[in-house]
């Protein structure tokens, strides 16, 4: 609400302003009226000027006709026909001058007609002189009298003329001097508007300078406040990563020293019994390979969590997939739950990668049996979905567009809020010491993350839940890509014929590959660098396929792999590491026609790729 002073320096501004524009439009209006009598009064002094011009003419011709009356000379009548031409005209400007006042009009008629009247008494005088007859002195009184009214009638045009000259003379000095005043006022108004607005103006600024650095002190206190606020949820923030990591770190350090002690327990036990009990050793190593083999799958799903494992996405039909996986689920689950699968017709292809989607699903629906001890319903359906600007824009990492969803739903008891907002976290989970690691929902959140996709939990308690994967999808050509994850019957083996080179800068590592491949059947050859590799490659007559380490010194495997091609540009290749980095792989995807086996890996995994890949069939395929 503004102040009483404000309104009043308002009010005498405004009021100012009116009288301001009432006074320029008076001067206006004055002046105009000045120009007007200006005019009036040039009109008079034109009609005065007109008036004497033809009063002139007339006398003039009226000595020359005089003139050549007493001489008789031709040359004395030059006035009289110098008259007789012009007065026309002097006649026709007076009339136009008077056009506007019938009164004077009639006066100007009448002097015409009385001019006119005594031209011809001239004339006909002169004819009668030329003709050598006398002129009467009758004629000559007529003509004088005509003359004298003729003057008179001027005289009286002329004076009626001088008081119009008069008035309007006064009436423009009046309105002159009016004019001068209204002026004087307008700029006395003007300078006191100014004067006041001056002031008003200097004053509003001493408030709004005020008003600044009072505005500036709250802000500068407000930045104090506002950083030690910052610091304070820094050292929250700092304090609640910490807490994560501790989480994390710990999670994994009690899994991996649970694993770590059934291999180095069960490795202890096999070497005291291999030379008294061979039965009872082999099932210590049986033992110690579980538990490596768990401690792989820990670290996959760690990859998966971190958006860092190597995904091979494909063009793939969702219904298929879910579909082929019935056998799998029912061993998975048990049959003491109902599984029903609502698959959508039409439903578009995704892309994605078709083994670890499957691992998603699987891990999804283990958590449904978990939630659900007493029989329930798990529902996985499939659906086309539109995720618009407005969804995206109130989820984190979602690209509005059209995904393939995929949803898997169960009975169980579901989550409250405060769980269900932790679900995704590494190490998370509220059931029971020995039933789970934590790490399904996460993995499954990862695989997705990094496939370009989104998921998303809904759970009520006492109702259930529900976890919707979105993968993107597949705008290139349709067909699909069949991927058959089904571990072979037996071993795929290697004849001696068949030539690998094994490069592994780890020399342990190196001859468990290297003896690996050899009971697989294979010809080995190995190198511990790549320009070790690079220096058999040259010696060597034949290599059928390069089994290379990624991550080496100097030069990792792939600069290798193209190093080797340039003079053998058949040469198979497979890589292999513990950490891809990005020789392989980017962003989160194997490069289009490479393979890849991740260590560690058993001699079953090693017999199938390196079989696929000198069948052909083992590389990556361009989505």
């Amino acid at each position: 609400m503004a102040s009483p002073r404000a309104d009043r320096a308002l009010r005498a501004l405004t009021f100012g302003f009116v009288v301001l524009v009432i006074a320029v439009l008076g001067s206006l209006w004055l002046s105009s009226r000045q120009q007007a009598a200006a005019g009036w009064v040039t009109h008079t002094l034109e009609v005065q000027k007109a008036l004497a011009s033809t009063r002139a003419h007339l006398q003039d011709a009226e000595a020359g006709q005089r003139g050549y009356l007493l001489s008789g000379q031709e040359s004395s009548l030059a006035p009289y026909f110098s008259a007789a031409s012009v007065l026309p005209r002097e006649f026709d400007r007076l009339e136009g001058l008077v056009a506007d006042n019938p009164v004077r009009r009639a006066e100007v008629a009448r002097l015409r007609r009385d001019a006119l009247r005594r031209y011809d008494m001239l004339r006909i005088n002169i004819d009668l002189r030329r003709q050598g007859q006398p002129v009467s002195a009758e004629s000559l009184r007529r003509g004088s009298a005509l003359m004298a009214e003729v003057g008179r009638t001027v005289e009286r045009i002329d004076a009626t003329e001088e008081q119009l000259l008069a008035r309007r003379s006064k009436a423009a000095q009046t309105e002159t001097t009016l004019l001068i005043a209204i002026l004087l006022a307008s700029a006395v108004i003007a300078m006191g508007v100014g004067a006041f607005g001056y002031l008003d103006g200097r004053r509003r600024v001493e408030a709004v300078v005020s008003a600044r650095d009072a505005l500036a002190l709250a802000n500068s206190q407000l930045k104090a406040e506002a950083a030690s606020r910052e610091q304070a949820e820094t050292q929250v923030r700092q304090l609640q990563k910490m807490e994560a990591v501790g989480q994390l770190t710990g999670g994994i350090a009690h899994d991996f020293n649970n694993m770590l002690a059934i291999v180095l327990g069960s490795l202890d036990m096999a070497k005291r019994r291999l030379g008294q009990d061979l039965p009872r050793a082999e099932v210590y190593i049986d033992n110690a390979i579980e538990g490596a083999q768990r401690a792989t799958q820990l670290t996959g799903r760690l990859l998966a969590f971190s958006r860092q494992q190597p995904l091979a996405p494909l063009p793939m039909d969702v219904n298929k997939l879910v579909g082929g996986m019935s056998e799998m689920l029912r061993r998975t689950i048990g049959e003491h739950l109902r599984v029903e699968t609502v698959l959508a017709g039409g439903l578009w292809r995704a892309f994605a990668d078709p083994s670890q989607l499957e691992n998603a699903i699987l891990n999804l629906c283990v958590n449904g049996r978990d939630a659900m001890p007493d029989g329930g319903r798990l529902t996985i359906e499939t659906s086309n979905a539109h995720l618009d600007d407005s969804y995206a824009a109130v989820h984190a990492e979602v690209a509005a567009g059209q995904y393939v969803m995929v949803s898997v739903t169960d009975t169980g008891a579901g989550m409250p809020v405060e769980v269900a907002e932790r679900a995704f976290d590494p190490f998370y989970t509220t059931k029971g010491v020995g039933k789970g690691t934590g790490l399904g929902l996460s993995q499954v959140h990862g695989f997705v993350k990094q496939s370009g996709g989104h998921v998303k939990i809904y759970s009520e308690p006492g109702v259930g839940t529900t976890v919707k994967i979105y993968l993107p999808r597949h705008t290139g050509a349709l067909e699909t890509v069949d991927v058959d994850t089904a571990s072979p019957l037996e071993t795929p083996r290697g004849v001696s014929e068949e030539i690998v080179l094994v490069v592994e800068d780890d020399e342990r590592v190196r001859h468990l590959s290297v003896d690996a491949l050899r009971e697989l059947g294979y010809t080995v050859v190995q190198a511990s660098d790549a320009s070790q590799a690079l220096a058999v490659l040259t010696i060597q007559p034949r290599v059928d396929l390069l089994f290379t380490d990624i991550v080496m010194p100097d030069m990792n495997g792939r600069r290798l792999a193209d190093a080797a091609r340039e003079t053998r540009p058949d040469l198979k290749v497979l890589y292999t590491t513990g950490y891809t980095r990005n020789a392989i792989v980017h962003n989160g995807m194997l490069d289009a026609n490479v393979a890849f086996l991740p260590k560690p890996f058993t001699l079953e995994q090693l017999g199938v790729k390196v079989r696929q890949v000198l069948d052909g069939q083992g590389a990556n395929r361009p989505g």
